[in-house]
């Protein structure tokens, strides 16, 4: 189906998200566990989509969508935290993301927001 580059700094998180990409018959490019590595990935790897934490060491989500965003402004992202959309977007306005999914989340509802932005 697609290709993907996941984006969590916590390990298990990573390991669910590739279970349910991969259950769902996406490709997994690569795994980043910040935002530094994440930009470098995508723009390297150019992925038809990207799931993106907010809360990282380093740099954060926020700042990695915006600069992945700058790179290829048709990037998809998927945002899951587990901060809410309004809470996301109350706090950075700028934040221009295809999908928000709040953690814990259910495997269906992934795969929909990425069926629905592919």
């Amino acid at each position: 189906m697609a290709r993907a580059l996941i984006v969590d700094d916590s390990k298990f998180m990573r390991k669910i998200i590739r279970e349910t990409l991969e259950e769902g018959g996406h490709e997994i490019l690569a795994e980043a566990d910040n935002g530094i590595d994440g930009i470098a990935k995508y723009g390297k790897l150019r992925p038809d989509f990207v799931t993106m934490d907010v809360t990282m060491a380093g740099k954060d989500g926020i700042q990695a969508v915006s600069e992945i965003q700058s790179i290829d402004p048709g990037a998809k992202i998927i945002i899951i935290s587990a901060m809410s959309a309004t809470t996301l977007k109350i706090n950075d306005e700028k934040l221009h993301a295809d999908a928000f999914i709040t953690k814990p989340f259910e495997k269906k509802e992934l795969l929909e927001a990425i069926n629905k932005i592919l």
